[in-house]
C-alpha cells in the first residue's frame, strides 16, 4: 500500500480542532499516549498536533472552558475500543458512556483530563 506524504485537500473537509485545556503539558501527553498524535510546534510556537493519519491538525487553547456536555461531538476511529478506553481511564480521562458491544457501530464517550467530551469509534468486527 502507498502512503500519501500529507493530507486530503477538499471543501468540507474536517481539518482543524482547538481542545481546550488547563494545561497544556498535560493534554499532550495525554493525546500521544492515547491516540498517538503528534505534537509539534507551529510556527509561532503554539504547541499544535497532527493525528494519527496526518489528516487532521489541531491545537490545545488555553483561557476556555472545557467542552464538558456532548453537543457538537466528535469521534475517534481506534482499532481496540475497549484498550482503548483502559488506557484512558489509566491516564486521567473517565469513561462516560462505555461499548454496548450488542450495538451495531461501537462507540463510547469519554472525558480527557480537562473534562472535555470526546467520543470513541471503532468498526464492528463481523
Amino acid at each position: 500500500m502507498t502512503r500519501r506524504k500529507g493530507p486530503t485537500f477538499a471543501h468540507g473537509k474536517i481539518c482543524y480542532l482547538e481542545i481546550p485545556t488547563s494545561d497544556v503539558a498535560r493534554s499532550v501527553a495525554f493525546y500521544e499516549k492515547i491516540f498517538g498524535w503528534k505534537a509539534r510546534a507551529r510556527g509561532d510556537g503554539t504547541p499544535a498536533f497532527d493525528d494519527g493519519v496526518r489528516e487532521v491538525s489541531g491545537a490545545w487553547i488555553s483561557g476556555r472552558p472545557p467542552h464538558t456536555t456532548p453537543g457538537f461531538l466528535f469521534y475517534v476511529m481506534v482499532d481496540k475500543i475497549t484498550e482503548t478506553s483502559k488506557l484512558i481511564e489509566e491516564n486521567g480521562g473517565r469513561i462516560l458512556r462505555a461499548l454496548a458491544p450488542e450495538e451495531l457501530v461501537w462507540y463510547a464517550h469519554f472525558s480527557d483530563p480537562d473534562g472535555n467530551v470526546l467520543g470513541l469509534y471503532q468498526e464492528f468486527e463481523r
